[in-house]
């Protein structure tokens, strides 16, 4: 801008000058006027300044306009959330691998006195592609129940990779005896699945009742008996035996070749058979222990059952004296004959 007005203040003193310097005329030439003079300086002055772009106090002309970013408020900062694990592409749907441990309370056989209260708490997890919703249960699969509700909710959502502890509630027989308890987890379509190479096997609870009944005495005048609208089933007997070819085989009170037998394991046709006799039916259950209603209501026969390839399978038995139980075949030697096994007979009131 200063330059500007330098130049017009020059160029209007070099004009009057060489307005002096000319020759005289004829006719008289005006002399300058040097108030108008200043007065046109002035005017251009003003003018120019008038077109000069102004600028704030806090820039200079000229100066590269930086933008001001606005800083976020506490509530729009996002936190970052970490994935959850995905499964791998080869998984399946419904997977579970025991935790560790898996028994977090109540190892197998553990010793409780008779009508003992106690809590059970399983730890799986979840190896699936699929998480455990609250749609997800644990369910009484076979065994005992143990006084146990028929199913048990999941009450929080366990992704691939987690694992939870499930707990229920249990309380051991009155009367002396091992027992085992199956279970098994059930999505919302109503499958089945567990643990083991297959998935597909239960996970269970095992207790030993011994001893003496937790609470003892005579009941006194003011007591009231109700008695149970089911009778709860005892143990006849349990044990284990090992049959040759031939042998007759007593199912309610575990004795070979001694009277009353409910079983003739013979050969037949090169395979080896348990052949029932007097009344006693029996079915092939399958690689899990059959509870004491999948005994009584299983669909039992007359006929003969081959044990050759049985080696760690359950059969459901009813004796001659209509007691439900089953035996568990644990080997069988193809070449003497030997075949060992367990057996569990109820006794109903």
């Amino acid at each position: 801008m200063t330059d500007k007005l330098a130049i017009i203040f020059l160029f209007l003193i070099a004009a009057s000058l060489a307005g002096c310097n000319l020759p005289a005329q004829a006719t008289t030439t005006p002399t300058l006027n040097v108030t108008q003079a200043y007065q046109t300086v002035e005017a251009r002055l003003t003018e120019a300044i008038a077109l000069t772009p102004k600028f704030s106090a806090t820039a200079s002309p000229g100066a590269a306009v930086t933008p001001v970013q606005a800083t976020p408020s506490p509530t729009q900062i996002l936190e970052t959330v970490t994935p959850a694990s995905t499964s791998p592409p080869s998984a399946s749907c419904n997977q579970a691998l025991p935790g560790a441990p898996i028994d977090v309370t109540i190892p197998d056989d553990t010793e409780l006195r008779p009508g003992e209260a106690f809590t059970k708490i399983w730890r799986l997890q979840n190896v699936g592609t699929c998480p455990w919703t609250s749609d997800y249960t644990m369910v009484w699969f076979s065994g005992e129940r143990l006084e146990a509700p028929m199913e048990v909710s999941f009450t929080e959502t366990v992704t691939y990779g987690q694992s939870v502890d499930l707990s229920v509630d249990m309380k051991a027989p009155e009367s002396h005896g091992t027992y085992q308890s199956n279970w098994k987890l059930r999505d919302p379509s109503g499958a089945l699945f567990g643990i083991g190479p297959n998935f597909d096997s239960a996970f269970w609870v095992r207790i030993a009742v011994e001893g003496e009944p937790l609470t003892t005495g005579t009941p006194t005048a003011t007591t009231t008996v109700t008695p149970t609208a089911t009778p709860t089933a005892g143990v006849q007997v349990s044990g284990s035996a090992t049959l040759e070819l031939g042998n007759l085989y007593d199912l309610d009170n575990n004795q070979i070749n001694n009277g009353g037998e409910d079983l003739a394991y013979q050969e037949s046709d090169e395979n080896h058979v348990l052949v029932p006799i007097d009344n006693t039916g029996m079915i092939v259950f399958g690689p899990n222990q059959p509870g004491l209603n999948d005994c009584q209501n299983a669909n039992l026969s007359s006929e003969p059952v081959i044990v050759d390839n049985l080696s760690g399978s359950y059969i459901c038995y009813r004796t001659n004296m209509a007691l439900p139980g089953w035996a568990l075949i644990n080997s069988i030697d193809l070449e003497t004959g030997f075949l060992n096994l367990d057996i569990f007979t109820w006794s109903i009131p």
